[in-house]
């Protein structure tokens, strides 16, 4: 099978996408193809780059620029730029031959194969997401009564799995952009509140401690594992925030890849 690989960056985000693939097929044996689709407002200055460096990787870059006609109708300001819908309209800025895809925010590095976690059915979900983990589920609860949604779940945007033949059936541009005109005021995390607000009944949950681990949360992982060894051993793709990222001095958990992969890969 192909498996189909989304990101939304711009050219300042370019290397920590590809630290992310990098990590990605260092941690993958499987030999089926691999396509990666990166959305953009406008083709890379470095195309031939990111072309060159995926091939040596054997996998196949899909840019996907956007149709600036999609957003007319869009809310859009500093706070609100189109970058913030991509992932949740994929299903119109993919091809339609495309019918599963597995989003990444470029500050992930992959520690375990990934192909386990895309091949979850999701024949009657939307999508499949990691859900916040806390103490007593508190920020569930209070993104429960502050969103008006009917699950105790908040769902974390950055790893998502997509149906995507789904997606084309249900998603509809017209109400997401509705959602931010009348509730841009409530909204703290647009594009991941508005998924939860509209499609959390529609989402798989996943367990964050595996397959969207947060090194700030050690504690709590460890607090609400009840004995179940969960660790970073676990994990498919943990997220970083940027100061406590890998390759940073300070960074408190294992260096599962080397402080110099970003200019390994960036030489090529």
């Amino acid at each position: 099978m192909a498996f189909n690989l989304l990101f939304a960056v711009d050219d300042h985000f370019v290397d920590r996408m590809l630290t992310t693939l990098y990590s990605l097929r260092q941690t993958t044996t499987t030999t089926d193809p691999i396509h990666v689709y990166v959305i953009q407002d406008r083709p890379f200055a470095q195309a031939d780059r990111v072309t060159h460096i995926l091939t040596s990787l054997n996998m196949t870059y899909h840019p996907v620029i956007v149709d600036e006609t999609l957003f007319a109708d869009a809310p859009l300001s500093d706070r609100y730029p189109k970058s913030i819908y991509y992932r949740l309209l994929a299903s119109d800025l993919l091809p339609a031959t495309v019918d599963k895809v597995l989003y990444l925010d470029a500050d992930i590095l992959v520690i375990n194969d990934f192909t386990p976690f895309y091949q979850t059915d999701l024949s009657q979900n939307l999508y499949a997401a990691a859900m916040h983990t806390d103490f007593f589920n508190l920020t569930g609860t209070v993104n429960q009564y502050r969103l008006a949604t009917n699950t105790p779940h908040y769902f974390n945007s950055g790893v998502l799995l997509i149906n995507l033949a789904r997606a084309r059936q249900v998603v509809d541009a017209a109400k997401i952009f509705a959602i931010i005109r009348d509730h841009h005021d409530e909204l703290l995390l647009p594009d991941q509140d508005v998924l939860n607000k509209l499609y959390a009944d529609d989402t798989l949950a996943v367990p964050d401690v595996i397959y969207n681990y947060d090194v700030r949360k050690n504690l709590t992982y460890q607090a609400t594992s009840q004995g179940n060894g969960a660790s970073t051993g676990w994990s498919l793709t943990p997220y970083f925030s940027t100061s406590a990222a890998p390759r940073s001095p300070g960074y408190p958990g294992p260096r599962t890849v080397s402080p110099s992969c970003t200019s390994t890969i960036s030489t090529g």
